[in-house]
């Protein structure tokens, strides 16, 4: 299986830097794991790295949409591959770094992604004509497990197994079945980690560095050029927390109060996601130590046959 060394970590660790510092000695490439980076425009709140600081490194899934569009992580998951297997190619070590946990397992595990029914209008005009009785005795004829297992009156449900089938000519129990959730490349993934009180302080930090460097006038930037709160790209933390402010609800400093706590509140939810889900291997990017050590596992992992 390609290698690929994944680096995640809560806003304010020091992944970025990190992150850098393994590119140049190992010959890597990165390819962004934040789901608002991929957004134009949106730097500083999202903690965009600059192109003075990546040091000559190619980064990839930066930068890559308008504020208006909207990107799924089955989006992610397929750019991800594709950049995968590109640098590969080149004989370079693809480096996934970021903090979106879904992104990166839907990346380098089997992850099976539905079709979105407005891709297909015909499809869909023909299921709405049928009743959600209709649509149940429609499903039992070539996949009755999902047929018993779905409530009847979960139309939206119905209509997806429906859909799968219809486009793939594969049932949603054939999917399940298949999908088995392990690794489809030979992942290392590192955790870069603080003691919770430095973290927490140095996102607090941080948060305040963002705002005097004019955090607040990138958001209206923004709105002035059609972005709404509604956009799936403010929904990220550092911008949602504007809208109270722009509509003159919220101070200033309440603003970067709730930044400031909800930046805290993920990280805490991130340290629980990546322990429950992934195989991961914790540094403290205090400990020198500790860091040197974990350059010398991520060498013997490079350097293990396949």
């Amino acid at each position: 299986m390609k290698k690929v060394l994944v680096i995640v970590g809560p806003t304010a660790v020091g992944k970025t830097s990190f992150s850098i510092e393994l590119a140049k000695q190992l010959n890597g490439e990165i390819i962004s794991g934040d789901s608002i980076q991929v957004y134009r425009g949106l730097d500083i709140g999202s903690g965009k790295i600059k192109p003075d600081e990546m040091r000559d490194i190619p980064h990839y899934c930066i930068d890559i949409l308008e504020p208006t569009d909207n990107y799924s992580v089955a989006d992610f998951q397929l750019h991800a591959r594709e950049k995968i297997d590109e640098i590969t190619e080149r004989n370079c070590l693809p480096m996934i770094v970021g903090g979106t946990g879904l992104y990166i397992k839907a990346c380098v595990y089997d992850y099976v992604f539905e079709k979105q029914p407005d891709e297909y209008p015909e499809l869909i005009k023909k299921y709405e004509s049928m009743t959600n009785d209709d649509l149940v005795d429609y499903l039992k004829t070539f996949d009755n497990e999902q047929a018993m297992s779905i409530h009847p009156n979960n139309r939206k449900r119905l209509i997806r197994a429906c859909l799968i089938y219809d486009t793939t000519s594969i049932t949603k129990s054939e999917i399940i079945a298949n999908q088995e959730h392990k690794p489809i490349v030979d992942a290392f993934i590192l955790g870069c980690t603080l003691p919770r009180d430095v973290l927490y302080e140095r996102i607090n930090q941080r948060v305040e560095k963002m705002v005097n460097d004019g955090l607040e006038q990138e958001v209206q930037t923004l709105i002035k050029n059609g972005v709404k709160f509604t956009d799936q790209a403010m929904q990220g933390i550092g911008y949602r927390e504007w809208q109270g402010y722009f509509n003159k609800t919220v101070s200033l400093q309440e603003t970067i109060e709730e930044i400031q706590k909800h930046s805290r509140q993920f990280a805490k939810r991130q340290y629980t996601w990546f322990n429950n889900q992934t195989p991961i291997h914790w540094v403290d990017m205090n400990d020198e130590d500790s860091i040197k050590k974990t350059k010398e596992l991520i060498e013997n992992w490079r350097n293990k046959s396949e």
